[in-house]
């Protein structure tokens, strides 16, 4: 629209923006719908594209409304402006959309028709494809069914109806066949614009197996048919031969008697004679060689098929006797003729028979040579056998003739004199008669011993040669065969290429299924072996197999590079996407938040926004943000369980049961516990845990999220380096610590997790547990409250609980731990927490008049009925005469009628106790551990330090450095002062540490004496108190100022957190010197103060220890 027209009449602009905009869309519509392919016969790929262009026609129609909006528009211009051009050009563009709409609307349901023609076309083409392959089954099942059975006449004519019947039934198939081409026709016809691929492959396999069956069927009908007749005409044409060799017999009997006679050899007529009858009767015995040995050939192959019957043994009888006669016969023959050549001139026809016999052996031999070189497909190789065959036939029937002619020649230089021999010599010049003799004996004798000589090496070199043949016979089969069966799979898996889908189509879960059978298709290497194998034999291939072999290894090439090709692209999908990737876990993150992988597959989190990277998840970040809440939870106990049930619920892992988790535990093989675990076993087994939560509370779970949540707290508890590893007792102490579960069971399953299999437990290997337990606190920041990071004083604690013993069994251990040792004490603090959340009492605060009291309520021993919520007793908060030293009991869920007639007797009994008593009788609801000792080095080498620096500040003469609160930031103003600076700093950080210390010691002291001070007490009162539900605690003590590391009495602190260039949080414990005997009053303790909380003491049972 020109830009006059714009000026001019400013909301053209308006409308030529939305014009082209739709346009734009439209054309954009217009060129996918005619990019988007099938593939034809495929009707899951049609029925996606039927549902794809059904949802382009309702996105086609809900644009309807813009359409008719921009006519409206356009006409509401038209109407407003008086410029002719603009009017003109408004029109041409409603026209030009209108019509480009319809066009696009036009393709959509012409498509959309054509898809619907093609479903039902495809439809049909597959059921006739499938009947198609199911009589092509059927016949080669057929055919391999046919085996080498007996060569009899009934045998034969069953085959032969066999054969008939498959012929009737090809015949009748022929027509499923026809049907299918004809469909697959249609297809390729009519759906040419789209991916035809699978439809063609498919009908050529089809074709192609149907001419190779009906090429052997034929085959197989012919052989039968020949073997028919040759075995209707083997008794006939054995009684003919039979017939004539008695003639045969008959004739050189006569012959034979005939040149017996004497003076024969002097009737030189009479010897001419008989010779024509001899040759006569050679000539028939010569005509009837070929008719013995097929007589002979077809009547063993008869034996080998009737043997072990009646039959067999009659045949064979009747073929000994043809043997023998034929054998007789030509033995016969050769007799008569070695008497008719016994004449005056016998040593010439002699040399005569022997120069024959050389030529005809030389004429063999080239014969024979000119046979080779061997052919290069098998049916040359057979026809050079059957040439062969006759050739050793031809052997076979001239070695009577020629051992008979040596055989001849010994005789006669036998029994000759030499004066006979001088006779029959007669040279040009006179010799002497010993001479001529000689001469004639030499002679007959070379020849002789040539004759020999070449007939050996004839039949040597057409041995070789049938063994040549015999090889190459077999090693061209087996080319053959295996050329055949390659040129199959290879068909089949063109089929199966042509009918790939493009990756991005394919599930997630069946990637690694399409990836084995892409892995599993043939090779083309056996076939260049037996070519290579057939080269080195000296047997060059015929053009025919050259060619073969060439198309196969192009066509082995072509899909083995697409193989290839789909190996990677699934080997990238499924790393990518498949289910031991972690892109499912891409979506536990929204913009402009993107979760990426570093190279040792540990997440990290990308802020396209501020263009930033962290390695906690963005919601993670907000839970620790919303941990900050409850720091003014006054005690380090309660603050810790309440932050862990935050993050509890946040990783949904207060829906896990135990049972769960160790199944999911056990269904991924983690049973060694020292194994380290990467990140994608860690991701696969969190994935079972929370696919198997999602089942069950389908509202409440959304696994990517949680399983991206539990990974990067994992991670931060026992990765902090982001190693990319954690063990496998890291995982499960993790996990099972924060699962849903009876507290004792977790005990249980955590001890079992160390113990060996005599169910014993050493010293490091507690440790081990103890270790990946209280980096549970640590990561929240509480460590110090729970002995610090050293776990080593925990042990002793155990162990000395265990008196001393070398192991420990579950039993000690679990006992240790319903003392509630001060590392493991956050644990079941945190069972009672979740207890608490539902529990409602029927109580009001007496500081904030809360009622009823939600969560914890905290009755007095000292005043009836005072009571306190949870959040004033966390704060700290009292009431007016209620000081923070009298005792209190905690309840986690509402009281019992028992329970309260017990704490009325408690406070009735106080109401007689002083205010000193409660402040000297303090009560701790935690076993504290001995962590002085580890402190000793620590402090004298601080204390060293301190002595030395100072020494060397007044060795300076310097004046006194400033209290650390009075010092200032200043700029130095010389090397001198800028080391006065580090070391003032250096002090004041020791100075600090020092005082820390001595005020965890003081405060551990104090405590130490008051305890001591009861326990004394303990053993001097007669009788101890009944055992009650409820527990008597004491308020924490006045004394004791407000820190994070603060605890109620039942919780009572005995240590501060340290500077961290400490090493450890470690936290004073009494002297193990006590004389009073701590260990001998520990049950008189329990049964007097049961541990303080709504539960009873170890070994009567808990009330709630589930959460």
């Amino acid at each position: 629209m020109p830009s006059s027209l714009l000026l001019e009449v400013p909301a053209l602009a308006d409308f030529n923006r939305a014009w082209i905009e739709l346009t734009d869309w439209l054309s954009l519509l217009d060129r996918v719908i005619k990019s988007q392919k099938v593939m034809v016969g495929d009707l899951e790929d049609i029925n996606e594209m039927i549902i794809k262009q059904k949802a382009t026609l309702q996105d086609l129609e809900q644009r309807r409304p813009q359409l008719e909006e921009l006519i409206t528009a356009a006409q509401n211009l038209k109407n407003k402006t008086s410029n002719q051009e603009a009017r003109t050009i408004i029109t041409n563009q409603i026209e030009k959309i209108q019509s480009q709409w319809d066009e696009v609307q036009e393709h959509l349901q012409n498509r959309r028709q054509q898809l619907n023609e093609m479903l039902k076309d495809s439809t049909q083409w597959l059921e006739a494809k499938e009947e198609a392959e199911q009589v092509l089954g059927q016949a080669r099942a057929k055919l391999e069914s046919w085996k080498e059975g007996p060569y009899t006449m009934d045998a034969i004519q069953r085959k032969i109806t066999e054969t008939k019947q498959l012929a009737k039934d090809l015949r009748q198939w022929q027509i499923n066949v026809d049907v299918a081409n004809d469909l697959a026709l249609k297809l390729l016809r009519d759906y040419s614009e789209d991916d035809t691929r699978k439809v063609h492959m498919i009908t050529e396999n089809i074709n192609a197996s149907w001419a190779s069956i009906h090429k052997r069927v034929s085959e197989q009908e012919t052989a039968l048919e020949e073997t028919h007749r040759l075995l209707q005409q083997f008794p006939l044409d054995l009684e003919k031969f039979l017939a004539w060799l008695t003639e045969a017999e008959t004739t050189a009997n006569v012959l034979q008697d005939a040149t017996h006679k004497e003076k024969l050899l002097e009737d030189s007529k009479g010897v001419r004679e008989l010779m024509k009858q001899w040759q006569d009767l050679q000539g028939e015995i010569e005509a009837h060689t070929d008719i013995y040995h097929n007589l002979d050939e077809n009547g063993q192959k008869i034996l080998r098929s009737l043997e072990g019957s009646d039959d067999a043994i009659l045949l064979q009888r009747r073929l000994d006797n043809m043997n023998f006669k034929w054998s007789e016969l030509r033995k016969k023959s050769l007799n008569i003729r070695s008497h008719l050549e016994a004449s005056s001139d016998q040593w010439k026809r002699l040399h005569l028979s022997l120069q024959e016999l050389l030529v005809w052996l030389q004429l063999k031999d080239d014969e024979l040579s000119r046979q080779a070189p061997i052919g290069g497909d098998f049916p040359a190789v057979q026809k050079q056998n059957d040439v062969q065959r006759a050739f050793k036939r031809e052997l076979k029937t001239k070695e009577p003739v020629i051992m008979s002619t040596l055989e001849t020649v010994r005789i006669f230089l036998t029994e000759q004199p030499l004066e006979g021999l001088e006779k029959l010599y007669q040279e040009p010049r006179e010799l002497p008669p010993e001479e001529k003799a000689q001469n004639v004996t030499r002679l007959l004798r070379k020849q002789a011993e040539e004759v020999n000589t070449e007939w050996e090496k004839l039949n040597l070199h057409s041995a070789d040669w049938q063994r040549k043949i015999d090889e190459a016979l077999e090693k061209l089969q087996e080319l053959q065969e295996a050329t055949d069966e390659l040129d199959l799979k290879l068909r089949q898996a063109e089929v199966i290429k042509g009918s790939w889908q493009p990756v991005g189509d394919l599930l997630i879960d069946s990637l690694q299924d399409h990836l084995e059978k892409v892995k599993s298709q043939g090779e083309v290497s056996h076939v260049n072996d037996l070519a290579r194998r057939l080269t080195t034999l000296g047997i060059q291939l015929s053009p025919y197999n050259l060619s073969t072999l060439e198309d196969l290894n192009t066509r082995w090439k072509l899909l083995q590079v697409a193989v290839e090709d789909r190996i990677r692209q699934l080997h990238e999908a499924h790393r990518d996407f498949g289910p031991a990737s972690q892109h499912f876990l891409s979506t536990s993150v929204q913009g402009p938040w993107e979760r990426a992988i570093s190279p040792n597959k540990v997440p990290y989190y990308i802020n396209h926004e501020t263009q930033t990277t962290c390695w906690d998840h963005p919601k993670m970040t907000e839970l620790y943000q919303s941990l900050a809440d409850l720091n003014n939870v006054r005690f380090s106990a309660y603050r810790t369980a309440m932050k862990l049930r935050r993050l509890q619920k946040a990783l949904c892992l207060d829906l896990l049961s135990l049972s769960a988790a160790c199944d999911a535990l056990d269904q991924h093989n983690l049973k060694q516990n020292d194994q380290p675990m990467d990140i994608l076993q860690i991701i696969n087994c969190l994935t079972t845990i929370y696919d198997r939560l999602e089942q069950e509370h389908n509202n409440l779970v959304n696994v990517p999220l949680c399983v991206d949540m539990c990974l990067n707290w994992l991670l931060n508890v026992y990765d902090t380096g982001r190693t990319g590893r954690i063990r496998v007792l890291s995982f499960k102490t993790g996990v099972v610590s924060l699962c849903k579960a009876h507290l004792e069971d977790k005990y249980r399953y955590l001890f079992k997790q160390v113990a060996s299999s005599t169910g014993f437990c050493d010293q490091r290997r507690l440790g081990l547990l103890l270790h990946d337990s209280i980096q549970i606190p640590r990561q929240l920041g509480e460590v110090a409250s729970f002995g610090g990071s050293n776990i080593e004083p925990s042990v002793r604690s155990c162990f000395q609980f265990a008196n001393n013993k070398p192991e420990i069994e579950a039993a000690l251990f679990l006992d240790w731990m319903r003392l509630e040792p001060q590392s493991m004490v956050w644990l079941p603090v945190l069972h009672r927490v979740a207890a608490a959340e539902t529990a409602k009492h029927q109580a009001k605060c007496n500081i904030c008049k809360e009622c009823p009291i939600i969560g914890f309520r905290y009755r007095s021993l000292k005043h009836f009925n005072y009571d306190i919520c949870q959040s004033c007793f966390f704060s700290g908060r009292v009431a007016k005469g209620h000081k923070m030293h009298y005792p209190m009991v905690e309840y986690c869920t509402p009281t019992t009628s028992g329970e309260d007639v017990r704490d009325f007797a408690k406070v009735l009994k106080n109401k007689f106790r002083t205010k000193r008593y409660f402040a000297k009788h303090p009560r701790m609801g935690y076993l504290p551990v001995q962590t002085v000792l580890e402190g000793d080095n620590m402090e004298t080498n601080l204390q060293a330090e301190y002595d030395r620096l100072k020494q060397q500040h007044e060795h300076k003469g310097l004046s006194p450095l400033p209290s650390p609160p009075e010092m200032m930031p200043t700029s130095p103003q010389s090397p001198r002062d800028a080391e006065l600076i580090a070391e003032a700093k250096l002090l004041r950080q020791h100075k600090g540490r020092l005082e820390a210390r001595m005020q965890i010691l003081e405060d551990h002291n104090k405590q130490l004496e008051s305890q001591l001070h009861r326990l004394r007490q303990l053993l001097e009162q007669p009788q101890a108190e009944a055992k009650v539900n409820g527990t008597t605690v004491s308020s924490p003590s006045t004394s004791l100022q407000r820190s994070d590391s603060s605890q109620p009495m039942l919780l009572r602190v005995v240590g501060s957190q340290t500077s961290e260039s400490m090493g450890e949080e470690d936290l004073l414990s009494p002297p193990q010197d006590t004389s009073t005997g701590l260990e001998e009053v520990m049950e008189q303790l329990n049964n007097s103060f049961p541990s303080s909380r709504g539960r009873n003491t170890p070994g009567k049972p808990m009330r709630e220890d589930t959460m």
